[in-house]
């Protein structure tokens, strides 16, 4: 279609309007950018909060259900993803908010074998979600943990895998872009929670994934004099920053578990699951201000590290995300709340 200076110019002044009068997803009866199926491990590290209160807080992303997937036992016992339920549960009180969607405890263990698996409530909603016939909004697979509850969802319906797309914060980094963070070469920790269901979504599924890696999601840094800050004036950023205090301590209690040092920012890993799924460009959605490659998805061996898979269907795997919008766009929200919730 040709578009004319005047007929550009006049629907580019309308489209700014709407933004500064109320957003994009309901000015002027906009649909939203995206459906968002936000999947993550919220009875552990906070950054998952962090990144539930900023996605619920994005007009532009419809959020249809929220699941919270298991732990490894030695870290948050063995009903995780219950605990993670209600914590999630909890955040949404605290933010007061009008509509909240449903919050599904997922399975508790990782998937026992390729042969001896059954669905979980969570996996089936997934399902139900990603064959709806009415959403016309491209739905994506937000998970910032294991990848459980979508492995089950496709083993159990196939189908899913050509109606929506993965957006995973986790796996190693890629050889040829990035080294691992100093220490010991360990599995990446999303992975690590449930190698079978991984492998299952990158060796077995259709699903296109946008990845990102582990030197990819540590980019995403907060400073924590700011948080401080925010939490001072803001109810909602101190019920997170207890959060992140409660861990601190919980870790300290693990028999074995190194004391880290000081350190005067948080890691926002998370995050970038608003960027991708939220943060886009109004004409051609996409998360233009973040560099990805594609490439074939490559194979996933049992430790993690990739299999050359030339043959593989194309996958996003993303070298940096917009840090700078990520943070800005989130303090912008949360003060937004206001000093009280």
């Amino acid at each position: 279609m040709h578009l004319n200076r005047r007929v550009f110019i006049g629907s580019t002044g309308a489209f700014l309007a709407a933004v500064a009068s109320g957003g994009l997803a309901t000015a002027a009866g906009k649909r939203a950018i995206a459906r968002v199926i936000i999947d993550n491990d919220f009875a552990g590290d906070p950054d998952g909060l962090f990144q539930l209160a900023h996605h619920l807080l994005s007009p532009s992303a419809t959020i249809p259900l929220v699941v919270s997937s298991h732990l490894p036992v030695k870290f948050g016992g063995p009903a995780s993803a219950t605990a993670g339920a209600a914590k999630a549960q909890e955040l949404m009180e605290v933010m007061n908010l009008a509509q909240r969607p449903p919050i599904l405890a997922g399975a508790e263990l990782p998937i026992a074998s390729r042969s001896d698996w059954k669905p979980s409530p969570a996996s089936a909603a997934i399902v139900r979600e990603a064959m709806r016939e009415d959403a016309d909004e491209p739905l994506f697979y937000a998970a910032g943990a294991s990848l459980t509850e979508l492995a089950l969802a496709w083993l159990a319906e196939p189908k899913i895998g050509r109606r929506l797309k993965l957006v995973w914060i986790g796996g190693r980094e890629h050889p040829g872009f990035a080294y691992p963070p100093p220490g010991p070469d360990e599995a990446e920790f999303n992975f690590s929670v449930d190698t079978l269901a991984a492998r299952i979504v990158f060796n077995e599924s259709d699903i296109e994934i946008w990845q990102v890696p582990r030197d990819v999601y540590r980019q995403v840094l907060f400073s924590l004099a700011e948080l401080n800050e925010l939490a001072a004036v803001s109810p909602l950023v101190g019920h997170l920053k207890r959060e992140l205090d409660n861990m601190a301590d919980a870790l300290a209690k693990i028999p074995g578990f190194p004391t880290p040092p000081s350190s005067e920012v948080y890691v926002l890993g998370d995050s970038p699951l608003v960027t991708l799924t939220a943060l886009m460009t109004p004409i051609q959605p996409d998360p233009a201000s973040s560099r990805y490659i594609l490439k074939p998805t490559p194979r996933l061996a049992v430790d993690g590290h990739y299999e050359e898979n030339p043959g593989g269907r194309p996958m996003r795997v993303y070298r940096t995300v917009d840090s700078t919008l990520t943070i800005r766009d989130m303090v912008a929200k949360f003060k937004a709340m206001g000093p009280t919730v």
